[in-house]
């Protein structure tokens, strides 16, 4: 299988609408790691991604009456862009089936491309299953994003180009979704280069091909329980060819979360002045955290494939403020201090030179206030070097910077009133974001149950999160998670969540 995917890489038909893209050095991140570092700028490609070389290769290949039967895909929304574009400059008519809170920018321009959209499902799984419906009944013909040799081959290209341009390499990192870039420019690397490791990155919440390495064979992860924050990466399954090769190919899988991919979208950003989507920095996320696995190692030759840049403007609130997270440049602390006159200013003097990012006070007790602080770390200093400094000089320190309901909703409550002495159990929800999404969340919900506590923030993300208080003893905890089961959101209990306890009782 090998050799006939490297020879339909290098008979692919990607250049008559993709580009040679450039292999751009990164001299912010190189001289940052110790290592010189080189992005593979897939991300100007003409629909910002590279999955117009894999929907092209594959549909210009067809016969001329598979073309006259239309074609179907679905898709998050970087393939159907590339299989529209296709389309266009092949003259086929093009079916693409996306979820319904896909990406408003992917959505326009696969429109503006004359692609026909058909909305289904919330999930690339549901979107996908919808689409080989639609090949079944309609005999239309199916343009898979990653589970076929011609796509696979013509995703490939990209391993062929970084070849040509930097033979002598120590390590590329791809992002991995359902499989497909990473099969095609593995087969093609090791085929040429043994020695030169492949290693695949994926998001924490949709690590398919981590899952499916460690069992020998493909798994399929919880579909309600995947990470969409990086959704061109939010596969349950890899792919059934791309694991074929992966497995004999693939070096190494690494995970990267979603504040270590804000962290790298800024970095990308710091070298090139270009905006990476989230899964399109993934490989930049894996990049560092694998130099940060390996200190011994020095002046490697490294490439990211930055794969894609179709993100929507207002995600950027979200990813700046997860930036600096991401990168442990900035920690997250509840402190206690006195409730008295210039209890405040002791504090900073305790935080010594380090900047302040963020300050929030609530009124706790005549004896005691708690403080919700973010600090930036320094150079040469860790996290556990603030909190052990800060405990020395006699706070009480509750770390937050991993505690999700602090960062999403917490941060932005502080201040807010008690709900006194009454009863109270605290859940955070998830549900799909799109038009008039959280009047039917609060329709959901209904009158049974009194709402102590609610707070709402769109982050511009393909997911709505709520935090909400019901009036409830613990004894009501059975019925009441009971009835929240029924409406179908995601949900986690925050009730003693530390952050809660601190600010908000």
């Amino acid at each position: 299988m090998l050799e006939q995917v490297v020879k339909k890489i290098l008979t692919s038909r990607v250049y008559d609408i993709a580009i040679e893209t450039p292999l751009q050095d990164a001299p912010n991140l190189s001289a940052r790691l110790n290592h010189r570092v080189m992005l593979k700028r897939e991300d100007l490609q003409p629909v910002f991604s590279f999955k117009v070389r894999g929907a092209y290769n594959k549909m210009a290949l067809l016969s001329a009456s598979d073309r006259a039967a239309d074609v179907v895909a679905a898709s998050a929304g970087n393939h159907a862009q590339g299989v529209a574009l296709a389309a266009q400059k092949l003259g086929i008519r093009a079916h693409l089936v996306m979820g319904r809170n896909s990406s408003g920018i992917k959505v326009d321009a696969v429109r503006k491309l004359g692609g026909h959209i058909v909305f289904k499902g919330d999930t690339y799984q549901q979107a996908a299953d919808h689409a080989l419906t639609l090949a079944n009944e309609r005999g239309y013909i199916l343009v898979h994003p990653y589970d076929d040799l011609d796509v696979i081959a013509g995703q490939g290209t990209v391993g062929m180009e970084i070849m040509n341009q930097q033979p002598e390499l120590d390590a590329v990192f791809v992002p991995v979704g359902g499989g497909g870039l990473i099969a095609g420019i593995a087969a093609y690397i090791k085929n040429l280069r043994p020695k030169t490791k492949i290693i695949g990155v994926e998001a924490e919440g949709s690590a398919c091909l981590a899952a499916a390495l460690k069992a020998g064979r493909r798994v399929r992860l919880p579909i309600d329980a995947l990470d969409v924050f990086a959704d061109g990466v939010s596969v349950a399954q890899v792919g059934k060819m791309p694991f074929r090769l992966a497995k004999n190919c693939v070096d190494e899988v690494i995970t990267a979360s979603t504040d270590e991919i804000c962290a790298a979208i800024k970095d990308v950003f710091d070298d090139t002045r270009s905006i990476a989507e989230p899964s399109g920095a993934l490989a930049v996320a894996g990049l560092k955290k694998y130099v940060e696995q390996h200190p011994r190692a020095t002046n490697k030759h490294y490439v990211a494939v930055v794969s894609g840049a179709n993100v929507d403007f207002d995600r950027l609130r979200h990813i700046s403020e997860r930036a600096e997270l991401g990168e442990h440049r900035e920690a997250i602390f509840g402190v206690a201090i006195d409730e008295k006159k210039g209890s405040f200013r002791r504090f900073c003097r305790a935080c010594g030179k380090r900047s302040v990012t963020e300050f929030n006070y609530r009124y706790a007790s005549d004896d005691e206030a708690h403080v919700y602080v973010g600090l930036q770390i320094g150079a040469g200093e860790s996290r556990r070097d603030v909190l052990d400094s800060l405990s020395g000089a006699g706070y009480q320190i509750t770390d937050m910077t991993d505690n999700e309901a602090a960062k999403l909703h917490v941060r932005h409550m502080v201040g807010g009133r008690a709900f006194g002495r009454k009863p109270e159990l605290l859940y955070r929800f998830e549900f799909p974001e799109r038009s008039g999404a959280l009047l039917r969340f609060l329709n959901g919900l209904g009158s049974r149950w009194n709402i102590t506590m609610f707070h709402y923030r769109n982050h511009g993300a393909a997911w709505g999160r709520v935090l909400v208080g019901f009036e409830a003893q613990p004894a009501d905890r059975k019925n009441l998670t009971t009835y929240l089961e029924r409406n179908g959101y995601r949900y986690w209990e925050e009730t003693g969540n530390p952050a809660v306890e601190l600010f908000l009782r």
